[in-house]
């Protein structure tokens, strides 16, 4: 139907046939056509200043109207009869001028038909120039009419579009001159890059009212702006369009989900990638670039555990990741501590084919270090000299500590040397992994000298170098020289812990130097450190190889009911021949509620069994005489 005012026109279709009829209502009568047939309507709201021409076809009607030279809108469309809007003028193929009009579709509206003398008798009329701007329908709801007859009533109450997805911009339909779906969506290209949100809104959904489907680029380019804007309804409302006429990529996934996940969080997004893997023709659409996208969410989170599930997930839609995927898969796994997948998704990636990126190489290298695969570390650490990468620092230091650990002592510092000709400076963790390579082969002799180096060159000695050093002196009975480093230790400040006195003190019990040890207890108890188990057996047990048994008891009266001290004591008393001393301390162990060992038990019963035989011995060496 359409309605043709002085200062508005109203132009509805409902059919692919026009019924034109003249209808002069009292201050809202005009034009007014019926169409019978559409299901949907178009739309578009213009005011109108210049003019007002038709051309006539046989199957064509085209309907202009221009503001100052330009087309506004063109209304084509396949009509069974000649339809022809005239103001003023019985004359149907004269063009008249109308000024100041809009036009604007709706549906829903029936008009009533009239007698031909009242319309000839109307047209004189005046219309009411109040301008109506009206709004569309929600798209789907226009009535089908059947009955072509026209019912005359006034302009109908303004309708809006209800799609339940929020939307600052009117909803606004255009009368398509181009019909060419690539052009379009060239149109929308350019639109969306250009951030014209309204103008690219109103073309895509003039486009989907009119049955033409945009390209997938032009949808994703689409998305793109709309999430650039923070237009997520919207956004979602053309995603869920896109599914409905099984256009969306796995790009469109990629930029639904990481919008989501910024938006409104990682569960959210995880949710709604949930529920899409369910559905069988979606699950298709998905390319290696959502899956991607979804691992990169979840290790933002540092959730590996989904990590796992999705890159399974992938294989077994048959896709293969990209580089960016595996790097990714190495950081989340090697971040999260999962050393084994991190290395199955480096294995992975290069039975596919792809080169490792240098971040991926340098964290598979800590990942084999702490799994003691030091060879597949050594590996990958000529492969990335061979492609002309220079390792950093740490996958340096972690593959010398792996090869260290294997006892390797030589290719560890053959990977020293080539870090230095890296342009690398070593530091604390460098030279830990030396000493301790050292240590481990039982050099303890060259892991002191390497130490007396570090001190020389480098003031970067801190308390586990120490310590690394203080066990190699006390393998070796070196009380003297563990001493010496204790006294360096406090002159330097550093904080010196129950372990380093624990340490001096084992060598002085190596050394058969009680005296010392006890001493060197004296001074930690000075210090204000707390000495621990491994403390007081230490000194129990040199003590005992020294016979200072009252300083034994001293120490178990401070150290109280600890049943390991006591167990070291009684055993220690029985291998000296203190099987007195052993007795009383059992039975005193046994009072205070404490269990003794197996091997104190086997000690104890062997000793009471041979105190048991002697005195029988004696009677039978005596016998009595009659």
């Amino acid at each position: 139907m359409a309605e043709v005012l002085r200062n508005s026109l109203a132009i509805i279709v409902t059919s692919s046939g026009f019924t034109c009829q003249y209808y002069s209502c009292r201050p809202t009568g005009g034009y007014r056509i019926h169409c019978s047939c559409f299901p949907r309507c178009l739309c578009y709201n213009s005011t109108i200043k210049t003019n007002k021409k038709q051309l006539k076809g046989h199957g064509v009607d085209t309907i202009s109207l221009r503001e100052n030279g330009r087309s506004q809108f063109e209304v084509t469309g396949h009509i069974m009869m000649e339809m022809n809007l005239l103001f003023g003028s019985e004359r149907r193929d004269t063009p008249r001028i109308v000024s100041n009009m809009v036009a604007c579709v709706q549906s829903g509206l029936v008009c009533e038909e009239d007698e031909e003398n009242m319309l000839n008798q109307r047209r004189k009329e005046e219309f009411d120039p109040s301008y109506f701007e009206q709004k569309f329908p929600p798209l789907g709801n226009s009535e089908i009419h059947k009955n072509p007859d026209f019912e005359h009533i006034g302009v109908a109450e303004p309708l809006t579009i209800s799609t339940g997805i929020s939307s600052e911009f009117e909803d606004k339909l255009h009368f398509l001159e181009e019909r060419n779906e690539q052009i379009l969506s060239k149109r929308i290209l350019m639109l969306s890059r250009s951030n014209k949100v309204r103008s690219v809104l109103e073309l895509y959904r003039t486009m989907e009212f009119s049955g033409l489907q945009p390209s997938s680029h032009a949808c994703n380019s689409l998305l793109s702006c709309l999430l650039r804007n923070e237009m997520l309804d919207d956004a979602l409302r053309v995603f869920e369009s896109m599914k409905a006429n099984e256009s969306t990529t796995g790009h469109s996934y990629s930029l639904v989900l990481k919008a989501i996940a910024n938006i409104q969080g990682y569960d959210s997004a995880l949710k709604m990638f949930s529920k899409l893997e369910v559905e069988c023709k979606v699950k298709k659409d998905f390319d290696v670039i959502a899956y991607t996208t979804m691992i990169s969410i979840c290790g933002k989170v540092n959730n590996w555990a989904q990590t796992e599930r999705i890159w399974r997930s992938m294989k077994e839609n048959g896709l293969v990741g990209t580089i960016v995927t595996y790097r990714l898969l190495v950081s989340v796994f090697v971040r999260c501590g999962q050393n084994e997948l991190a290395i199955d998704a480096y294995s992975e990636m290069i039975q596919n084919g792809l080169k490792p990126g240098e971040d991926a190489m340098k964290a598979i290298i800590g990942a084999c270090a702490k799994e003691g695969k030091w060879d597949l570390a050594l590996s990958v650490f000529q492969s990335m000299l061979n492609v002309g990468l220079k390792p950093n620092l740490i996958a340096c230091n972690a593959l010398i500590n792996s090869i260290g650990k294997s006892g390797n002592v030589k290719l560890a510092f053959r990977v020293y040397d080539v870090m230095k000709s890296l342009g690398h400076t070593p530091d604390v963790y460098t030279w830990n992994a030396l000493l301790g390579a050292l240590y481990r082969a039982n050099q303890h002799a060259d892991a002191l000298h390497l130490f007396e180096s570090i001190r020389e060159q480098s003031s970067q000695v801190n308390l586990h170098l120490y310590n690394t050093a203080l066990m190699s002196c006390q393998k070796l009975g070196l009380w003297n020289r563990a001493l010496q480093l204790l006294w360096q230790m406090e002159a330097s400040g550093l904080s010196v812990s129950s372990a380093s006195y624990n340490l001096v003190i084992g060598a002085c019990e190596v050394a058969r130097k009680p005296e010392i040890a006890l001493q060197v207890y004296e001074h930690m108890v000075q210090q204000q450190c707390t000495p621990d188990t491994f403390t007081h057996l230490s000194l129990i047990r040199s003590c005992i190889w020294g016979s200072l048994w009252a300083e034994v008891k001293e120490i178990l009266n401070r150290a109280g009911t600890d049943v390991s001290l006591y167990n070291a004591a009684i055993q220690g008393m029985c291998l000296r021949g203190k099987i007195e001393s052993a007795k009383k301390l059992y039975m005193r162990m046994r009072k205070s509620g404490l269990k003794p060992d197996g091997k104190t038990r086997a000690l104890m019963l062997q000793n009471l069994q041979k105190d048991a035989i002697r005195p029988s011995n004696r009677r039978i060496s005596h016998p009595r005489r009659y």
